[in-house]
């Protein structure tokens, strides 16, 4: 019986081909970037996006839980309003990976996402919108864990 897990090993593996080929996209190479997914800290993944230092801001509308009582499943969402918003990362400050997500938009969509994170203890949670003129703004909030989904 072909399993989830199977089936994901062996995309993985065909995607690798294509990659070392070279016979994938150019922005489908380029899509994963290790520096920022490898970062351990905030800083660590600010340098490795390439982006300016976040600045707070009440512009982005943040949604995450006061407590989580499993860690391998907590819901978080971000949004904004504000025009010239091109991506949205989630950072987890004490996570082993602090970047859990980078989200993609054009003009076209509105700047929305939600989805469901893993977090190995309390932290702080950040949504970071990145913008098309360079700014970098935050909205962030610390998530209490009742039971840790990152191997805790």
């Amino acid at each position: 019986m072909q399993t989830r897990r199977n089936l994901m090993s062996r995309s993985v593996a065909v995607a690798a081909l294509l990659a070392g080929a070279g016979l994938l996209p150019a922005h489908a190479q380029s899509a994963y970037n290790r520096a920022a997914f490898d970062g351990k800290s905030v800083d660590e993944v600010i340098k490795g996006l390439g982006i300016a230092k976040p600045v707070e801001s009440a512009d982005i509308a943040f949604t995450a839980p006061d407590i989580a009582e499993n860690g391998a499943v907590v819901p978080i969402g971000a949004s904004s309003v504000l025009p010239g918003v091109k991506r949205i990362a989630f950072l987890v400050e004490k996570n082993p990976t602090t970047l859990v997500g980078v989200f993609d938009f054009t003009d076209m969509v509105e700047t929305s996402v939600k989805t469901r994170i893993k977090m190995g203890q309390t932290s702080n949670v950040l949504a970071v919108a990145i913008m098309g003129d360079g700014r970098v703004l935050y909205a962030q909030k610390e998530v209490k864990v009742t039971l840790g989904g990152c191997g805790g």
